[in-house]
């Protein structure tokens, strides 16, 4: 009976991984809210728990290995998104992440007006909201959430 609870908590963590990284391309694709560089650095946590969920399900093995690193990657995602949470706020102040891929060497009127047209959106700019809240005001609450249930599965896994 625990193991189809462990079965199914995987499962919807899965689907959940799946659904979050759907929303945040179809935000930034279909809505065309560009995303700054921490928000693409927060993506890849998500795609990094589909790959580990899936080859853990489709395996059959390594489970309580799993359940460790699935709670490392989302306790990590949530200290991410406090950290771009707080740059959002202006607690924290921008950093070099948040910078990246951008050259502030302009000579000509013609190379300024490209360059803004490329420039990376800033950390600090929150473009899209669902209910008030950043996407990375959610994503603190939500990782951290899945980070404890994870880790729960964990201290459980012997019951099974």
């Amino acid at each position: 009976m625990l193991k189809i609870k462990y079965k199914i908590t995987l499962s919807l963590i899965l689907l959940f991984s799946f659904l979050a990284l759907f929303s945040a391309y179809f935000i930034q694709y279909a809505l065309g809210h560009q995303p700054c560089n921490l928000c693409l650095i927060e993506r890849i946590p998500f795609i990094m728990v589909i790959i580990l969920i899936s080859s853990c399900l489709f395996l059959n093995r390594f489970e309580k290995i799993l359940l460790i690193i699935l709670s490392l990657i989302f306790f990590v995602t949530a200290l991410i998104s406090f950290y771009h949470f707080g740059i959002e706020q202006g607690f924290i102040t921008e950093s070099f992440v948040c910078e990246l891929g951008i050259d502030s060497v302009v000579l000509t009127k013609e190379a300024l007006l490209i360059e803004l047209e490329q420039r990376a959106i800033s950390c600090k700019d929150v473009t899209f909201k669902i209910f008030g809240l950043s996407l990375a005001t959610i994503n603190v609450f939500v990782t951290l959430l899945l980070s404890f249930i994870t880790l729960r599965l964990y201290l459980n896994y012997e019951k099974n």
